[in-house]
């Protein structure tokens, strides 16, 4: 039985993942490196300690990860300040149905606190969480399993009662590896061949998730 839903955030409640691609193309541009789009969805959920290599890899070692990302932070701080900040759809619909059915609510994020807590009360969701497990509380994050471990321990559950939603492989990978069950809810791409097996279900959008709890 389901007793907790961990939900990722970036790319999983808020439909930011798009503009994460878009700023880190042009952060990388305007420091003289040409970032494609595959390399941004590559990167997808995954913490400084994988990606940072990654992209040295792609894009040469002289690449400043320290330097384009903050300045990437910059240029999506100003767009969402100006713009908003896109809420996936369903995603009042689940969090209410799980509290009226006394299921737990929790987040595991590669993002830090701050901004995590900041982006949440932004949509008006951050009261409906239980815990909050963030990139900075852990010290490496996804896609190693270390973030969904402690997001267990202080839920007090074992994993195989907890569910995890994800958007991205790397996410996929990260609460699997801890033995969570894990729903995808694809954004920007489809489960691959060698996640598929990973997987406890796929949804469409996050009510949809709804179905699946209620077959427990």
């Amino acid at each position: 039985m389901i007793k907790a839903v961990i939900f990722d955030m970036d790319g999983l409640m808020l439909d930011t993942e798009v503009i994460l691609n878009r700023f880190w193309r042009q952060a990388s541009a305007d420091f003289g490196f040409e970032m494609k789009p595959h390399h941004p969805l590559a990167i997808r959920s995954m913490c400084r300690y994988y990606s940072e290599p990654y992209l040295k890899r792609e894009l040469g070692e002289d690449f400043d990860y320290q330097a384009v990302r903050a300045h990437r932070i910059e240029l999506m701080n100003a767009y969402l300040a100006e713009h908003g900040i896109p809420k996936k759809k369903g995603l009042d619909k689940l969090l209410d149905w799980l509290k009226d059915n006394g299921i737990k609510r929790a987040v595991c994020t590669n993002t830090d606190i701050e901004q995590t807590k900041k982006y949440l009360t932004e949509v008006g969701v951050l009261d409906k969480f239980d815990e909050l497990i963030c990139g900075n509380m852990v010290k490496v994050g996804k896609p190693a399993p270390y973030i969904y471990i402690n997001a267990c321990e202080r839920l007090g559950l074992d994993p195989r009662e907890c569910l995890a939603l994800e958007d991205s492989p790397n996410g996929v990978i990260s609460a699997a590896t801890a033995g969570l069950n894990v729903v995808m809810i694809p954004d920007q791409t489809e489960p691959t061949e060698d996640i598929r097996p990973l997987l406890y279900g796929c949804c469409e959008s996050l009510d949809r998730v709804i179905g699946l709890l209620e077959k427990e």
